[in-house]
C-alpha cells in the first residue's frame, strides 16, 4: 500500500486528494494545511487522512510520497524537504516565483535522484496526448504550426493576481509547456505583448489580464499563444495544430453534446465550467501516474526539468513584454540576460 501526504486543502488540493484517496492502491494518511476551515475538515472526512503539521509527514518514514498544492511560496522549501527525507513528489506548477531558486531547487532534485512530477495535467489528457502521438508517430507529417487559446471565464480576484506570480507563470505556463510537448524540440526566440483591456485592478497589482506571444523553435516552427483572463462565453481553451499532412484541432468541451433546433435556430451547451471540470480525467490520469512512478519507477510525462523550462519562456515573456523586444533564449539564457 502506498501511503501520501498532501499539502493544501484548497481548489487543486482537494481534487488531488480525493483522486488519491480514490486509487484502491493509494491510504492517503496526511493533509497538511496551516489555515482550519470547514473545507478542510470535510477533505478529511472523505479521503480518511489526518489534518497533521509538516513536520508530522516529513517525521513519518512510512510515507512513501508527497503530493505539493499547496500556495506557491512553500513549493519550494518543500520540494528540498522532500528531497532531504528521500520522498517522492508531485509538485503543482510554478516551482517558485524566484527563478534562480526554481534552478537551484531543479538541481538538488536532480542531485539526489528524487522522483519528482511536475503538475501539468494537459500532458494526461486524452485528446493532447493523440494528438502528440500522431505527431510522433509521422500520421501527421512535420508540425509547422501551433496556435493555442487560453482564456478564463472571468478575471480572477485581485488578490490572487498579487500573489500568483503573473499571467505568464501563472496562466500561460501551461501553454509554453505543450509547445515544448508537441514540438518535442525546445524554443530559440521568444515576443510578448500583453496589457490590461480587461480589469484595471490588475494592471494597477502590476499584472497584465491579455497577451499574445510567438516562439520560435530551434528549427524555425511557429507557436502563436493567445491568452486572456476573461471568454464572454466560459472558459475557452482549444488548440490547433497546422502539420504537413493534417491539422488537428482540440476543440472546447461542451456540458454536454445535445443540439437544439427551434424556429430560432439551432444551440449548443456552454463549455465546461472552468479548468478542473475540463481536465477532470486529466487529473484523475495524473495521480494514476504518480503512483505508477512510486511503484515502479515509470517516467512521469512532466518531469522537474519541463518545469524550469516551461518558466524559463514564462520569465523569457515577461522580460519581452517589458522590453518590446525578442528574447533569444540560448541555453543559459536567465532573467537578467540581455534579451
Amino acid at each position: 500500500m502506498i501511503k501520501l501526504a498532501v499539502f493544501g486543502a484548497g481548489r487543486i488540493g482537494y481534487v488531488h486528494a480525493l483522486n488519491a484517496a480514490a486509487l484502491p492502491s493509494v491510504k492517503l494518511q496526511y493533509i497538511v494545511d496551516p489555515v482550519p476551515s470547514a473545507h478542510l475538515d470535510d477533505l478529511a472526512a472523505k479521503t480518511g487522512a489526518r489534518i497533521v503539521d509538516t513536520d508530522t509527514v516529513f517525521a513519518d518514514p512510512s510515507i512513501d510520497g508527497v503530493i505539493i498544492a499547496s500556495s506557491t511560496d512553500t513549493h519550494a522549501e518543500l520540494i528540498l524537504k522532500a528531497v532531504a527525507g528521500g520522498k517522492a513528489m508531485f509538485c503543482e506548477k510554478p516551482i517558485s516565483l524566484n527563478f534562480k531558486l526554481v534552478t537551484e531547487v531543479a538541481e538538488a532534485v536532480a542531485k539526489a535522484g528524487t522522483p519528482c512530477m511536475l503538475g501539468f495535467q494537459r500532458r494526461y489528457d486524452p485528446n493532447f496526448r493523440l494528438v502528440r502521438e500522431r505527431i510522433q508517430s509521422g500520421a501527421s507529417g512535420q508540425l509547422e504550426q501551433l496556435v493555442m487559446h487560453t482564456r478564463d471565464p472571468s478575471p480572477p480576484p485581485v488578490e490572487y493576481v498579487k500573489r500568483s506570480g503573473g499571467m505568464f507563470r501563472d496562466q500561460a505556463i501551461h501553454d509554453f509547456d505543450m509547445a515544448r510537448y508537441l514540438l518535442g524540440e525546445e524554443i530559440r526566440t521568444v515576443y510578448a505583448v500583453g496589457g490590461c483591456l480587461i480589469d484595471p485592478e490588475i494592471g494597477k497589482a502590476g499584472d497584465i489580464d491579455t497577451a499574445m506571444i510567438t516562439l520560435t523553435s530551434k528549427s524555425g516552427r511557429f507557436v502563436q499563444m493567445n491568452n486572456c483572463r476573461r471568454a464572454p462565453f466560459g472558459y475557452d481553451q482549444r488548440l490547433e495544430a497546422l502539420c504537413a499532412k493534417e491539422v488537428l484541432y482540440v476543440e472546447n468541451r461542451l456540458k454536454n453534446s445535445v443540439m437544439i433546433g427551434s424556429a430560432d435556430g439551432f444551440s449548443v451547451a456552454p463549455p465546461m465550467n472552468y479548468f478542473i471540470e475540463r481536465f477532470a480525467d486529466a487529473y484523475r490520469a495524473e495521480m494514476v501516474a504518480f503512483v505508477e512512478m512510486l511503484q515502479t519507477g515509470a517516467a512521469p510525462l512532466a518531469s522537474m526539468e519541463d518545469g524550469l523550462e516551461a518558466q524559463r519562456l514564462a520569465e523569457a515573456a515577461m522580460v519581452s513584454m517589458t522590453t518590446g523586444k525578442v528574447v533569444e533564449l540560448t541555453p543559459d539564457w536567465r532573467p537578467g540576460s540581455t534579451p
